[in-house]
């Protein structure tokens, strides 16, 4: 292994570098000294530099980081900032900031001046405002720029407005906020619309101190103060009694919306209003704008409204509404006393036939003057009311017997019947009085007044122009009829009611020429109901409509399927006239069934012709017009007049039982029957007896050349059925084989 020999340690290099001109260099310790300490100095400047730079680089990435960030910090703001130094120079500005400006935003860099980019932004046609006047605009924005003292709006060229606002930091910089604020001054133009030309008036009051700030001209109008007066006022110096704010309290919209306040206008008017309230920041202070909806008019027709609800519009007297709530109180405080009360039910007799005779007119003026009567004749504290057209109710409180209100029925009867003088016309009346007595007949108003009403239906059946009290028994036949109404009216919709038909009989050949169709009604607990019971209240009811198209139909349907030569008759209620529709009715009738015209006969009453309408005349030439039979019934009885046989060319006259009955023992009916026998042969019209139930009557009959008979002597009336077998009879050979005994000589002589 190789051995190798220590080096020799090297001489210091300041020794060779002590040799000068080829010298040998001797070391000098003193300059040796020196120069280490000056080494040690250098390197530690060295040190020093190395580290302030370091320190600045870390300063300025901070400083990098800490612009990032702030850069990233205004970027996210959703208004526009600009940072400018002090003379005026952009050293940062965010996004939005370009955005708003974006037409120059190229210009946009740090150092460019903020007056530069203005000016080519200018020259561009960015600013409206400036056209025409640019370095003047240009100065003036310059100055609010280096001088600001608030904000200024500022209109781009594509229409958007911009608040800027801009303020000086303590090194004389400027930092700028744009906002745009486009829609903003749209809702304000468009508030402003509304406000100012809204027909409806509007306040704006500030919220702090109540002041009003402003309103528009229908306020000014409405109210007759001027902008500048109301300007002076607060909106509690409008308000008549109230002390709470509109836009105050607790209550609900509704609530608020609900409530009437009354304002005072300037000429000391009353006015009610519905105010509606909204918040809202008005001229940068917080405001609440009222809407004013003037009620007045409104609220008096709701109290004429309410008044009428409970009051008579003729006469002005309550009606029976108020009436009740007026006697559940009297009520109430005589449950309490041994009082008694009368209810007097008045009813004016044959009020209709002063409306038909002297018109409508005279009859309202009549039924104010009664009105007027009935109150002069009364005390303070009875009460009046008007219940329908021609019935009043008369309450009498205080009473200690029945004989009281006896006293005062016969005093009203006695004023009432007075002559009336009315444009001309001497007019008289008379009136029937009901008469229920509490607590006896009733304590509720409803019963009370229920039962003198039934009290007057008796006055006025039995005698009319006096009164009746009440009795038990009434009600019971009241509550009967009621019964009926309700049975009747469900046997219509359910197609209970049955015709049953009674033949017509030539009394020349003994054939049968048709049928009187005659309403049944099998009743399920009563057994077959007679039609004396139900059609009166048919005809009271309205009801008698329903039930006379239910019979025609079903009668016309049955007819259709009997030999051509057999007629049906079918009677007809007055009231089915009113209507309107009979000859509707009839003539679709006849289509449905197919059942032609000449075949069906109607039957109507003298009753019918006493109205002397011209609407009931031409709707009975129109069914004659279609081939329809017209037959007066009843003839002789009640109002006859010939007249009536001058007014419509009846096709036949059916001389009323009543005339028929004993005909052969009754000299004055058989003259009678004789007079009318003669006037229809001479009028070339078919003679009908009813109600033939004897030989002697039929033999009367025949001598003295009637048509027609029909009554129990030659059937009863049947069901369809029946007819079809007995129709069927008669065509056949053995018909007279098929018929009972007592109809088999009537129907073959």
């Amino acid at each position: 292994m190789q051995s190798h020999r220590p080096k020799p340690a090297r001489k210091p290099k300041h020794a060779a570098m002590a040799r000068i001109s080829g010298r040998p260099a001797k070391p000098i310790p003193k300059l040796q000294g020196k120069l280490k300490g000056k080494r040690r100095r250098v390197a530690a400047e060295v040190g020093e530099i190395v580290r302030q730079r370091a320190e600045a680089e870390a300063a300025i990435t901070n400083a990098r980081k800490s612009h990032e960030r702030l850069r990233e910090a205004i970027d996210i703001l959703p208004q526009g900032i600009v940072f400018l130094d002090a003379d005026g120079r952009y050293i940062l500005w965010n996004k939005k900031y370009a955005e708003i400006y974006n037409r120059s935003s190229d210009l946009f860099k740090p150092g460019a001046r903020l007056q530069d980019t203005i000016r080519v932004g200018v020259e561009r046609g960015d600013y409206p405002e400036a056209v025409g006047r640019e370095e003047e605009w240009i100065a003036e924005r310059l100055a609010k720029l280096h001088l600001p003292h608030g904000r200024h709006e500022q209109i781009l060229a594509d229409g958007r407005c911009i608040l800027i606002e801009e303020r000086l930091t303590e090194g004389g910089g400027i930092i700028g906020l744009r906002v745009d604020i486009t829609e903003l001054k749209q809702r304000e133009a468009s508030f402003r619309l509304l406000f100012d030309s809204n027909p409806v008036p509007m306040i704006v009051c500030a919220l702090n101190d109540e002041r009003i700030l402003g309103v528009n001209d229908a306020a000014i109008e409405h109210y007759g103060y001027s902008r500048a007066e109301f300007e002076k006022l607060t909106i509690r110096s409008v308000q008549a009694f109230e002390t709470e704010l509109p836009w105050g309290g607790d209550r609900s919209s509704d609530e608020q919306t609900a409530r009437t306040w009354k304002h005072v206008r300037a000429d000391g008017a009353l006015i009610d209003l519905a105010i509606y309230s909204r918040q809202l920041v008005y001229h940068e202070q917080p405001a609440v704008l009222l809407s004013l909806m003037d009620i007045t008019e409104r609220k008096r027709a709701e109290t004429r409204l309410a008044f009428m609800a409970q009051h008579d519009g003729l006469t002005g007297l309550p009606n029976r509404n108020l009436l009740r709530q007026q006697m559940d109180d009297i009520l109430l405080h005589t449950r309490r006393s041994a009082e008694k009360i009368a209810v007097l039910v008045l009813g004016l007799d044959s009020f209709k036939a002063v409306n038909d005779t002297l018109g409508h007119g005279i009859g309202d003026k009549l039924l104010r003057g009664v009105a007027k009567r009935l109150r002069s004749m009364l005390r303070e504290e009875d009460m009046l009311a008007r219940l329908n057209s021609d019935e009043f109710a008369i309450i009498q409180s205080g009473l200690t017997r029945p004989e009281d209100a006896v006293l005062l029925s016969k005093r009203l009867l006695e004023a009432i019947g007075e002559p009336y003088l009315l444009d001309g016309h001497s007019v008289m009346i008379g009136a029937s009085i009901g008469i229920a007595m509490a607590p006896g007949d009733g304590d509720e108003s409803e019963k009370l007044l229920k039962n003198a009403d039934m009290a007057l239906s008796r006055a006025k059946k039995d005698s009319r122009g006096t009164f009746a009290f009440f009795e038990a028994g009434m009600d019971a036949r009241a509550q009967s009829r009621r019964r009926i109404e309700i049975d009747l009216r469900d046997a219509i919709q359910n197609d209970v009611l049955r015709p049953y038909y009674q033949p017509l009989v030539d009394l020349a050949t003994g054939r049968i020429t048709g049928f009187e169709a005659l309403v049944r009604w099998p009743h399920a607990e009563r057994g077959m109901v007679s039609p004396a019971e139900f059609i009166p209240v048919a005809e009271e009811t309205g009801l008698i409509n329903a039930l006379g198209g239910l019979m025609l139909r079903r009668a016309c349907a049955d007819a259709a399927l009997w030999p051509d030569d057999v007629r049906v008759a079918v009677n007809l209620s007055p009231l089915q006239f009113r209507v309107g529709n009979l000859l509707w009715l009839v003539m679709d009738t006849l289509k449905q069934t197919g059942l032609p015209a000449r075949r069906l006969e109607l039957e109507i009453t003298e009753t019918l012709l006493l109205e002397k309408s011209s609407q009931v005349l031409a709707t009975l030439h129109a069914l004659r017009a279609l081939g329809v039979r017209i037959s007066m019934d009843d003839f002789g009885t009640g109002y006859s007049s010939l007249s009536y046989l001058r007014s419509f060319p009846f096709d036949k006259i059916k001389i009323d039982q009543s005339f028929v009955r004993d005909l052969g023992a009754n000299r004055d009916a058989q003259a009678i029957v004789r007079s009318i026998i003669s006037l229809g042969i001479g009028l070339g019209v078919t003679i009908t007896a009813e109600g033939v139930e004897t030989e002697s009557e039929l033999s009367c009959l025949r001598a003295e050349g009637c048509h027609e008979g029909q009554g129990f002597l030659f059937s009863r009336a049947r069901p369809n059925a029946e007819i079809v077998a007995l129709l069927q009879a008669q065509r056949g050979p053995d018909y007279v084989a098929a018929v009972e005994p007592h109809e088999k000589a009537a129907l073959v002589a």
